[in-house]
């Protein structure tokens, strides 16, 4: 496969864009290789500036649901951008798109919208805390919640990926405001609240953990979270900017039947444009400036063509037997994957929820970030850089997750299974 306009474009990049990249994974530091220069995309293929085709199960990380450029929200985006592309002021389209939020996620009365899921948990802790009057939150050690400097203690994605412990330019008096314990560990978690619930304003956690691999919670981890932080008045915070309305219009919430205290929210409710929310109870969402004392503020919150998107977005997940359907593609693809495995010898420990995976290359459960860490990063490299070759484009990185959109076909996903026990049959031969 040619990719020398890919090369020529990363080295112009680098001279004026840090490590040539404006988010660090997209380097692909970790899996041995230069990272292919994306042009266009259509469905479920994208296509390089060389003009190679992949078969994509990254989806822009999460919000392509139904695959890249659906007619619908091209030609809502297109709709609203004649009308201009930004007004700094209210609009209709805030409102509709808030309406389908609180109708969807059960425990939002009220919502916010942001520009990133970064700013939508920054702005939830905020709120926590200025709600109860406490300082410290507790995280877990694994999942990653954007990039603010309160979330860079034990955390996942990018920092996991490039063998980061923090980040150089967090003050010590921020960090020691926050608690980072094992990911799926009762007894830690009740020892820790308990000791401690003087002083915690929350808990944030991905319901499932998207950001060191795939880890989905015990079957006891959410409800005891959930009864623990009720029962000692600490705010819950689920950040489903993964897995909002990924799996379920409801979200995790909806999927495991907890209730949180605040949500989080993120790509798919902006289908592809930049865009967060926060929302919650009433009672804290009030809180909020100008009706209450917690500011948070931004010229594009709620900007007209994220709103636009977003709500093409949800409507097209309203189709009957969506999630049945796309969740039906998931497990045939996880089933081929295990398979292919099995017939080659190669160890992996393939963890699903819904419509997104994550194959660990590891012959033993994975749990936590602890088990995590035990992958075989360096094979996954060599897997990810065969099976670029062979035209199917996966997470470059071994703690990130594969999703399926709608848009993947039956034969795509038997391409990508081929192509898996192929790529397995070579790694046992180095």
């Amino acid at each position: 496969m040619n990719t020398i306009v890919s090369g020529k474009m990363f080295e112009m990049a680098k001279k004026v864009i840090p490590g040539g990249v404006n988010s660090p994974v997209r380097a692909c530091r970790s899996v041995g290789c230069d990272p292919v220069f994306i042009q266009k995309a259509k469905g479920s293929k994208i296509y390089d500036v060389d003009g190679n085709e992949y078969i994509d199960f990254v989806c822009s990380w999460g919000p392509m649901i139904h695959g890249h450029a659906p007619d619908d929200i091209v030609s809502a985006v297109k709709a609203s951008a004649g009308d201009s592309t930004s007004f700094g002021a209210p609009t209709t389209k805030e409102m509709a798109l808030a309406t389908m939020v609180v109708e969807a996620i059960p425990s939002i009365e009220k919502v916010r919208f942001v520009n990133s899921g970064t700013e939508a948990t920054m702005s939830a802790v905020r709120l926590a805390r200025g709600y109860t009057g406490k300082d410290v939150i507790v995280k877990f050690d694994g999942c990653y919640h954007g990039h603010a400097d309160s979330f860079l203690v034990k955390a996942g994605s990018g920092v996991v990926t490039l063998g980061i412990p923090g980040s150089p330019g967090v003050p010590e008096d921020i960090v020691k405001n926050t608690v980072s314990i094992p990911y799926n560990d009762d007894a830690v978690l009740e020892k820790t609240l308990r000791e401690k619930s003087d002083t915690i304003a929350c808990v944030i956690v991905e319901p499932v953990a998207g950001n060191m691999g795939c880890v989905p919670p015990s079957a006891t981890f959410l409800t005891k979270l959930r009864t623990l932080t009720a029962e000692l008045g600490i705010i819950l915070i689920f950040d489903e900017v993964i897995t909002g309305f990924r799996l379920a219009y409801g979200g995790a919430q909806e999927y495991f039947n907890i209730t949180p205290d605040l949500t989080c929210l993120g790509k798919i409710i902006g289908g592809g444009l930049p865009v967060g929310a926060y929302g919650g109870k009433a009672e804290i969402m009030d809180q909020i400036a100008p009706d209450g004392p917690v500011y948070q503020a931004g010229t594009l919150s709620g900007n007209p063509l994220a709103m636009a998107a977003g709500i093409a977005n949800l409507k097209l997940l309203q189709r009957p037997d969506f999630y049945s359907d796309l969740n039906e593609k998931a497990a045939f693809l996880a089933d081929g994957l295990n398979r292919s495995a099995e017939s080659t010898g190669v160890s992996i420990t393939l963890n699903r929820v819904g419509s997104f995976m994550t194959g660990f290359f590891v012959g033993t459960p994975v749990t936590d970030f602890n088990s995590a860490m035990e992958s075989d990063t360096e094979r996954y490299g060599i897997h990810y850089r065969q099976m670029l070759s062979k035209g199917i484009y996966l997470a470059p990185s071994q703690f990130e997750v594969a999703f399926v959109s709608a848009a993947h076909s039956w034969e795509d996903l038997e391409k990508s299974i081929k192509m898996t026990e192929w790529s397995f049959k070579k790694l046992t031969e180095k």
